[in-house]
């Protein structure tokens, strides 16, 4: 499923579309989450909101959140920009709103200022809903050892071959690790940033945020031209934790933003798992305090992942570390040679050629045709107009 994006800045969907430009202008003015407002958008609608901000016609309490930037209007200049870039505004109103990963906010406090984001800015053109069905959030420290690094490559990329998106903030390290192990093996993979989307934070990472939106989604609840700021990030780390079924901690300390993410995970009810370190290990220390304390369980692999955050039932059976359904999966222990080379080249979603597989598995053309055909009778690749693809 992928959404339909807005057109260029002679689109009348979005040039004559007021109720998106109400949107986005009071994402501009509050800038995050804002309970009260988002309440006063479900009573009177986006519309007559903006203009109670404009006119400063609002409680109290509104009015501190929105005073200072109520001026401010930059609506039909953001969505050009986001759209100019491949993306879109999101809002609870869109069937693209991700409704059911957010309601554990609705548990906290109503007074609370960190609630579920007010809209969210996406680059990339698949469904947030979609991406969002099975997720892991995998988090950890920026400084990561080759060990974490390692870990975190074989966890998120053995979870994203069997269909689960892996979600993440886009830092050095860990984060970096995780977003590129899925996308390695052809899976989805969603990066939430701390800033405007039009933004490449890291910059050393802007390269690696292109290619996740080609393929997931690099999303954030602040609008074009929003800089990073350490109070943003930990308002970010709510998302990552909100987005996935579980979060997974490698390496981090006992003060770190990853802490920070699991917190968050614990107060929306999603599991909390934690890789186990070198006691020797800085980097370790929060991970293994988190499970000496029972903040977090212990996991290994994959396999470990989803016995604690997949559904119900679904885990029977171990497989090399992933931990596979077996009513739903065909048992690959029966392929071998070449057969399983092709198999294992075929990307965990969409499709490959003859010549794709042949260059990913090191299997020669004529072999690779002679091999797709029974792995086809036996269950295990479908065919269609645009290649051969793993069976669902």
């Amino acid at each position: 499923m992928t959404v339909e994006l807005l057109g260029g800045a002679d689109d009348p969907r979005r040039a004559h579309d007021p109720r998106r430009l109400a949107w986005a202008y009071l994402s501009k003015v509050v800038q995050g989450p804002c309970p009260a407002l988002s309440r006063l958008v479900d009573d009177v609608g986006p519309e007559e909101a903006a203009r109670a901000v404009r006119e400063r016609y609002l409680a109290e309490l509104l009015g501190e959140r929105t005073v200072a930037r109520a001026h401010v209007d930059t609506a039909a200049h953001d969505l050009d920009l986001v759209a100019g870039m491949g993306g879109r505004l999101v809002t609870p109103e869109d069937d693209d709103w991700p409704q059911w990963r957010l309601l554990g906010f609705d548990t906290l406090s109503a007074s609370r200022e960190d609630g579920a984001p007010f809209a969210l800015w996406v680059l990339g053109s698949r469904s947030l809903v979609e991406l969002t069905e099975r997720a892991i959030s995998i988090v950890g420290t920026r400084a990561a050892s080759g060990y974490g690094e390692h870990v975190t490559a074989e966890v998120a990329g053995d979870l994203a071959v069997d269909g689960w998106t892996i979600v993440s903030g886009a830092a050095f390290g860990i984060d970096g690790a995780a977003h590129r192990a899925a996308m390695g093996v052809g899976g989805l993979t969603v990066a939430v940033l701390a800033c405007g989307v039009d933004r490449a934070y890291p910059a050393g990472h802007a390269r690696l945020l292109r290619q996740i939106a080609q393929n997931g989604a690099v999303i954030s609840e602040y609008p074009p031209g929003t800089t990073p700021a350490k109070y943003r990030f930990l308002a970010r780390n709510r998302l990552v934790a909100s987005l996935s079924d579980g979060v997974v901690v490698v390496e981090a300390g006992w003060r770190s933003g990853a802490r920070n993410t699991a917190s968050w995970a614990r107060k929306l009810g999603r599991p909390v798992m934690a890789v186990p370190g070198p006691v020797t290990s800085v980097s370790s220390t929060g991970c293994n305090r988190m499970i000496r304390e029972g903040e977090a369980r212990l996991v290994a692999n994959a396999g470990d992942v989803l016995e604690e955050a997949g559904p119900i039932g679904l885990r029977e059976g171990v497989d090399g570390g992933v931990v596979r359904d077996l009513d739903a999966v065909r048992d690959l222990d029966a392929l071998s040679g070449d057969a399983l080379l092709v198999y294992e080249a075929l990307p965990a979603l969409g499709t490959r050629g003859v010549r794709e597989l042949s260059e990913a598995s090191g299997v020669a053309v004529e072999k690779v045709r002679a091999v797709l055909p029974m792995l086809e009778m036996e269950g295990f690749v479908d065919s269609g107009d645009t290649g051969w693809s793993r069976q669902r």
